[in-house]
């Protein structure tokens, strides 16, 4: 097998991070993983709420979140445990990681609200 890719965290850009974030399902990933507190299998995130996320696009979406520097992988036999990195991002770049999780949280708790329009 191939070595998994696992940028240092001086390597670790901004826009990378907002790029992994700005889907929605790969935040609801790292909420997920966040919550559990430990190291979390691919397969036990692939429901997420009311929608499954097959395997195919939960791959791609972990080693999007893993090259943004985000998470790190550990195979353990034939299950691939995903950490979350965020004492390291959060050294590098404070608050970033946490502002963009309330704000995913809030939208998720609260929904979309269709009177505001962020363009105005």
């Amino acid at each position: 097998m191939r070595p998994l890719f696992h940028p240092a965290i001086e390597d670790v850009a901004p826009e990378a991070i907002l790029h992994a974030l700005s889907d929605p399902n790969r935040a609801a990933i790292l909420v997920n993983i966040l919550q559990e507190g430990g190291g979390k299998a691919c397969s036990s995130v692939a429901a997420l709420g009311d929608r499954v996320i097959p395997k195919s696009s939960l791959s791609n979406h972990f080693k999007i979140l893993r090259e943004a520097g985000l998470i790190r992988s550990e195979r353990h036999g034939v299950q691939m445990r995903n950490y979350l990195r965020l004492d390291e991002v959060n050294a590098r770049f404070p608050g970033l990681v946490g502002a963009i999780i309330n704000a995913y949280a809030s939208g998720v708790e609260g929904g979309s609200d269709p009177s505001h329009d962020p363009s105005q």
